[in-house]
């Protein structure tokens, strides 16, 4: 029962402090916006949810996952972390693509795209 307990209080804990961040990423967000992006540079909004983001990752790893906190945690650990070079891969590879997906183009082809493909009128 004890274990139960303990359980549900990780869960509890977890949960309120992800709620609690999400809050913040977002009054953060909201303040921005509402201000007309006067006080902070996008730049420094984009770090700070960033930061958040991997603040709130390794607490719904460590209250929901139980990374850690199990007798053999090394599988776990292995596991993770290729699970997150695929990701990582897969995202950074993605956006390679993506950022060079202009560059691969010819200002005429640019234009055929953008008038034909897209819909736009000279």
């Amino acid at each position: 029962m004890k274990k139960h307990t303990s359980l549900l209080t990780s869960y509890i804990v977890g949960f309120v402090l992800s709620i609690i961040l999400t809050l913040i990423a977002y009054s953060i967000v909201d303040y921005h916006v509402a201000s007309h992006h006067i006080p902070f540079s996008h730049e420094a909004i984009i770090v700070v949810i960033l930061i958040l983001a991997f603040i709130q990752l390794g607490i719904q790893l460590l209250f929901f996952l139980h990374i850690g906190n199990e007798s053999k945690p090394r599988w776990n650990l292995m596991i993770f972390l290729s699970f997150a070079g695929v990701i990582f891969i897969m995202v950074v590879g993605s956006l390679w693509i993506m950022a060079h997906l202009n560059y691969n183009m010819t200002p005429q082809e640019m234009g055929d795209y953008l008038l034909k493909d897209e819909g736009m009128h000279e």
